[in-house]
């Protein structure tokens, strides 16, 4: 079974920049169907960017609207382990959350839904200062 684990975040200024990493402890194949998730205290877990495996080809990725232009996300194999990584650049205090990674090894259309998932990090706090 999938268990993800998250790395990267912090404390950081606005206008810096941050990568996430995301891996499985037993460094399996974490799947066809890859997203980062946000939440802050009081608020429901947001979608912030998925790779969907649909063809052989490659991923199509897909972005939140509110950190299109900002946000990579990214998935390597050639370290012997399968990593999912989110690239920020030019945070902002509003990108303040803790960010989570999300796996299935099914594909779902609705790729920005929380319950598309079926494998979830424990999560990583990333804290923007102004």
């Amino acid at each position: 079974q999938v268990q993800l684990v998250e790395s990267g975040g912090g404390l950081v200024q606005a206008g810096n920049s941050l990568r996430l990493s995301c891996t499985d402890t037993a460094h399996l194949f974490l799947g066809y169907q890859l997203a980062w998730f946000r939440q802050t205290p009081g608020h429901e877990r947001d979608f912030v960017a998925a790779i969907h495996w649909n063809n052989w080809n490659g991923g199509s990725t897909y972005y939140a609207d509110s950190v299109k232009g900002r946000f990579t996300i990214s998935e390597d194999d050639t370290k012997n382990a399968w990593y999912l990584y989110l690239e920020i650049n030019s945070l902002k205090p509003e990108d303040t959350a803790v960010y989570y990674c999300a796996s299935s090894y099914e594909l779902d259309p609705a790729y920005y839904g929380a319950s598309s998932y079926k494998y979830w990090g424990q999560g990583t706090q990333v804290t923007v200062s102004s």
